[in-house]
């Protein structure tokens, strides 16, 4: 028994086969439409890391007697298809979905019971990590690195000695902090790449109900993001620029429905997690309900999601504890 997999690691093993079998779509996909040698290498090197990870949790999962899960397959891509986006792009969104998986896996690592799973799970986030360096470096070597606003640098140790520098609604409201300024320019940054991804889809999708959920989601992400770059604005910070001219007026779908419903619904699932994170971080009473806000809005569109994946039959369900109730009935 002590060997078995624990219901955390199962979890992770599975959203990580989940997650990858669909990167792995995407990335070759990009790949047919790359011209810039140096992003084809990082390209090349994300979907390696995807197929490692794919096969090591299917290799796991056949050991242990457990169903590996069908994800995503060639079935759910289109290679055949016309650009729908720059080479510029795809930096910018394997920075976006590199960060999903760093926070994916590096919650795994402390909870993995088994050594072999706990050091999958390092190997993840290890290689994870490089690629996003890797990223980060090829933007910056390309002059196209945006980076966070800069601050002056303070002259003294202060200490906080009135309860005002937590006010954000009324009053002498104090300029943003470092903390504040991290969360915020990040998200802008998500809803930047988010709002790229989603105008591209929104030419692609077949179903009109999966296209008008992803013009919902654009409106979404646009509208945070306009809200969080007048934060930034208001002390003469810079913001993120939006990236909506590196999509192409292609409307032939590389991808299914399905997978850019799936993309779109984990994504900003994620988000409700990275808005948290800001939410912990933020002193101010203004910023703190902003990003509370943002948590419910964001909530309800994956929720919507998910019903959409349901009635389509899309939604691959993950592992569960026993129905006790349902076994006591016989």
């Amino acid at each position: 028994m002590s060997n078995k997999l624990t219901s955390a690691e199962i979890g992770k093993l599975w959203i990580t086969y989940m997650g990858n079998s669909m990167a792995r779509c995407v990335l070759r996909y990009f790949l047919q439409n790359v011209d810039d040698a140096n992003i084809r290498d990082v390209l090349n090197e994300a979907l390696q890391l995807a197929d490692r990870f794919t096969r090591t949790v299917d290799n796991i999962f056949t050991q242990e007697g457990h169903p590996v899960p069908i994800g995503y397959t060639e079935e759910d891509v289109n290679l055949e298809a016309p650009r729908l986006y720059a080479d510029e792009f795809y930096l910018h969104y394997l920075k976006y979905t590199s960060k999903a998986g760093i926070s994916i896996y590096g919650i795994a690592v402390p909870l993995m019971s088994r050594p072999d799973v706990r050091e999958f799970f390092t190997d993840c986030l290890v290689s994870t990590i490089k690629l996003i360096n890797d990223v980060n470096d090829l933007l910056d070597a390309k002059g196209l690195l945006v980076k966070p606003p800069y601050i002056p640098v303070p002259d003294r140790i202060d200490f906080v000695k009135k309860q005002r520098y937590l006010d954000g609604f009324f009053g002498d409201v104090r300029p943003l902090q470092s903390l504040e300024i991290t969360h915020i320019y990040d998200n802008i940054q998500n809803n930047a790449t988010s709002c790229a991804v989603l105008v591209g889809f929104c030419q692609a999708a077949e179903r009109e109900q999966v296209r008008n959920y992803f013009k919902r989601g654009k409106e979404i992400a646009l509208k945070q993001y306009d809200i969080l770059s007048r934060l930034l604005h208001k002390d003469d910070l810079p913001t993120h620029p939006l990236l909506n001219h590196l999509v192409t007026d292609s409307t032939v779908s590389p991808f299914s429905d399905k997978i850019m419903l799936t993309h779109k619904m984990d994504m900003f699932a994620m988000r409700v997690r990275t808005y948290g994170n800001a939410l912990a971080f933020s002193a101010r009473h203004d910023v703190a309900a902003t990003f509370a806000r943002f948590i419910v809005e964001v909530g309800n569109y994956v929720e919507d999601g998910a019903n959409t994946m349901i009635d389509l039959g899309w939604m691959e369900q993950p592992p569960q504890a026993a129905d006790r109730n349902a076994l006591a009935k016989g």
